[in-house]
């Protein structure tokens, strides 16, 4: 089962579950091979997904948006070795109230044909920024 979207359910939650401070999305995603678009056009997933970037960049800038980490994974140590992402990355955003106005942007969803052309699966973890540590250990756990 391949996951590209939220339902509205998830999306519910994730303003309900609104609190001060940036917000970090950890954002895996797998690429598919040929991009499939509703209307039929030729691409590549990957620039699908480049699409989707330079259109969407815009608004998720605009918004106080911002990439505060990416690479390319390369091996799964500790997993279904059948999961394989292409590429990983963490956004940030000022706030809750910022990703939703993103989400809600017409020019957003406008790009979205082309996320939703180029993912063949991708996962999409909510985190509460930390401060770094000297260990692996969560802050105030000793």
């Amino acid at each position: 089962m391949s996951h590209t979207s939220f339902g509205k359910d998830d999306f519910a939650a994730f303003e309900r579950a609104d609190r001060p401070g940036p917000i970090h999305m950890l954002n895996l995603i797998a690429l598919r091979a040929e991009a499939v678009y509703p209307d039929g056009r030729v691409a590549t997933g990957e620039e699908a997904y480049a699409a989707y970037g330079r259109e969407s960049r815009p608004v998720f800038e605009g918004l106080g948006g911002r990439i505060v980490w990416r690479g390319r994974p390369e091996l799964m140590l500790i997993g279904p070795k059948t999961e394989r992402w292409d590429l990983a990355f963490i956004a940030e955003y000022p706030s809750v109230a910022a990703f939703a106005a993103m989400i809600r942007d017409p020019r957003y969803r406008a790009a979205m044909v082309h996320r939703q052309a180029g993912v063949a699966d991708s996962r999409l973890l909510r985190l509460a920024p930390l401060a770094p540590g000297a260990d692996f250990a969560a802050p105030g756990v000793d």
